[in-house]
């Protein structure tokens, strides 16, 4: 190849660079402007409107974190809001969800219930599920501080007779958790003398069960006290673990991130009937019991132990005479 060849090469090299950068530089500068977001003008006059701060799905029980006032733009208000200065957000804490309300949405007063109200209780049971309520006694049910929304254990307390003459089983037992407060009786809208809110502890809990734990509560209440216990937010990771691996058999195979999600949560939110635990007296106090009293032997014929039904306690010799059968303990007279 002649240097020529060479020449015109290099050229037409630098060309095509030059031509490819004059296009970047001409594509870039004319792109599609970015639209940049502008906050809201507030001025004196504009309405702040009560919208939920995450997605409410039907049934849910509102709390203070569900909802924020936002401000909104005058034209575009209903009547059906709810207007900062004209409502107190603290009296929608412990409300259902009738309708589903996605976050941002203002909410509106015929997508929740509040207590008291007609079909309450119906709104907030999800689907298969009950409602039982129970009564508790304040001072063993976290002193008032259990509202709606809130899971809890119930814990069943009672004394377990023997026989002779010693002192019953005192024995406390967990019977059932991540049961789902629905309400209770508690009130806040009686007045002092003193103009002030006086709130009246609470004597009754409404609980969110299945068929069969409603069952087993009816029974619960007819042995012993119970009592509630409060529990955290954040869910116990080696009772998550145990709940996965009862219902693995509903568990979708992991393809799908969504039916998963929706697995975990369902098992989060199922109480349970299993697994329960027990505290004896002895396990508090030395001199407590830790078993049920035995019950006293009856002496039988010759000094042996016979049973309460009149049955030899230990090998014993059946003697016929005639039609008279006697059952006589081996060692006995």
């Amino acid at each position: 190849m002649d240097a020529k060849k060479i020449v015109l090469l290099v050229g037409a090299l630098i060309i095509a660079v030059a031509t490819a950068l004059l296009a970047r530089s001409m594509l870039s500068s004319s792109g599609t402007p970015q639209a940049s977001a502008s906050a809201m003008p507030v001025d004196a006059d504009t309405p702040f409107v009560l919208v939920a701060t995450k997605a409410l799905p039907v049934g849910t029980i509102l709390d203070a974190e569900s909802f924020r006032f936002q401000p909104w733009p005058k034209d575009l208000v209903e009547q059906v809001y709810f207007l900062k200065g004209q409502v107190n957000p603290t009296g929608l804490a412990g409300s259902v969800v009738r309708n589903p309300i996605t976050a941002g949405q203002p909410l509106t007063q015929g997508a929740v219930i509040k207590p008291g109200d007609r079909g309450f209780l119906a709104a907030a049971l999800g689907p298969g599920m009950r409602a039982v309520t129970v009564p508790v006694q304040m001072a063993n049910s976290v002193a008032g501080f259990v509202f709606p929304g809130d899971r809890v254990d119930m814990m069943l307390t009672q004394s377990v007779a023997g026989g002779g003459e010693g002192e019953p089983l005192k024995v406390s037992e967990t019977i059932l958790r991540n049961l789902r407060v629905l309400a209770t009786d508690q009130r806040t809208d009686a007045l002092g003398p003193d103009g002030k809110p006086i709130v009246q502890p609470y004597s009754n809990v409404t609980l969110e069960v299945t068929p069969k734990i409603a069952e087993k509560i009816a029974v619960s209440q007819t042995l012993g006290s119970l009592s509630l216990s409060l529990r955290s937010i954040a869910d116990n990771a080696s009772e998550m673990d145990a709940a996965i691996a009862s219902a693995s058999d509903d568990l979708p195979d992991g393809k799908d991130p969504a039916a998963e999600k929706r697995a975990l949560a369902k098992i989060a939110a199922s109480p349970a009937d299993k697994g329960s635990t027990f505290a004896t007296g002895a396990d508090v106090s030395r001199f407590q019991r830790r078993s049920v009293p035995a019950k006293p032997a009856v002496i039988g014929p010759g000094g042996a132990p016979m049973a309460p039904n009149g049955a030899p306690v230990g090998p014993s010799v059946r003697v016929a005479r005639g039609t008279d059968v006697t059952v006589v303990p081996v060692g006995g007279k």
